[in-house]
């Protein structure tokens, strides 16, 4: 017999002091109440009761064991119950992970507003530039920007979609125009790598793979800041996910190219290890930043969008690009 079941029922017989009245309260027969207390004295080897015709009474040996039982299936009962209400209310640690850009740009603010409905949640937050191990490295959830996620077991969920745009500094475009599509084969290429696969962040969509090959990659990064950086110094051209570039772009350090140019996206995923007994923390954080996150990166792809079709910004507009150092009417420079 179940022996966790044996203790709730010697709990009973004690707390009622008698088998009959016990085998009332638990809905029973009398005859499989005694039945459960023999076998477990057989078990224990103990007496646990001394028995007379009207009432039994805990024995020394019993009057111990039957407190150290209930403390036991008192923790058990919370344990269960902490457990149950995990699958409902968000409550405890919720450890995330993410890439570097994405977290600072978007993703911190997101966990702030999150915790601010769900105030039971702690968040540990950890950036890197790679999917990790989800649960040999102990993380609840990975939320990372990917063309897409290798085979696995883990779940995942695209939360949202991130753009890029191509960009340099006026100080590089100064010394070296692109005035066209073409023009790229002679400059220097900077490649944001993506996470989950060797390549990265193409300069151009995949079908100008003629032209892409003719192009000189000359610094690579998996630091989205990094390689802000090293353009805004004049490294040369490259992409970068229009959140890691807008506040550039706003102040002029940094100016968009080829703004017609459609650039590949990439897909936002929320991956987490099992889709069995979802916790609800992991199930309503990935509902939250669902809308959140996704909401926050449309608002930066829109004020981008408007800056390219602005009548100043068309108004310079030719059939491959635009010249550098043209302004739109909302402030972002275009090249």
């Amino acid at each position: 017999m179940d022996k966790i079941r044996m203790l709730r029922v010697f709990l009973r017989v004690g707390e009622a002091g008698g088998i009959t009245a016990a085998a009332n309260v638990l809905d029973c027969s009398v005859a499989y109440v005694s039945r459960v207390v023999s076998e477990l004295e057989d078990d224990l080897h103990a007496r646990l009761f001394d028995r007379s015709t009207r009432r039994i009474r805990l024995t020394e040996v019993g009057e111990r064991y039957f407190h150290h039982c209930a403390q036991i299936l008192a923790d058990l009962d919370c344990a269960d119950a902490e457990a149950s209400d995990a699958a409902k209310e968000p409550t405890g640690l919720l450890r995330v992970h993410t890439i570097a850009g994405l977290g600072k740009a978007h993703l911190a603010a997101c966990i702030v507003d999150y915790q601010r409905r769900f105030p039971k949640v702690e968040v540990d937050l950890t950036s890197s530039p790679t999917l990790p191990r989800l649960v040999e490295e102990q993380f609840d959830i990975s939320v990372i920007a990917a063309k897409a996620l290798p085979d696995s077991d883990y779940v995942s969920q695209v939360v949202a979609t991130i753009h890029g745009v191509l960009v340099a500094a006026p100080s590089y475009l100064k010394m070296r125009p692109l005035l066209s599509e073409g023009d790229l084969a002679g400059h220097a290429c900077a490649q944001l790598l993506v996470p989950t696969t060797s390549d990265g962040w193409l300069v151009l969509p995949t079908d100008r793979a003629p032209l892409l090959d003719a192009v000189s990659m000359r610094l690579k990064f998996t630091d989205p800041e990094a390689m802000r950086a090293a353009l805004r110094a004049g490294a040369g051209i490259g992409v970068l996910p229009v959140y890691c570039a807008i506040d550039d772009l706003r102040v002029g350090m940094l100016v968009r190219v080829l703004p017609r140019l459609q650039l590949p996206p990439l897909n936002v995923y929320a991956v987490y290890p099992s889709r069995r007994y979802v916790r609800a923390t992991i199930r309503t954080f990935v509902d939250f930043i669902k809308q959140e996150l996704s909401a926050r990166i449309a608002s930066q792809d829109a004020e981008l969008l408007l800056s390219c079709c602005t009548p100043a910004h068309s108004h310079h507009d030719d059939s491959n690009g635009t010249k550098a150092g043209t302004e739109s009417d909302d402030g972002l420079k275009a090249a």
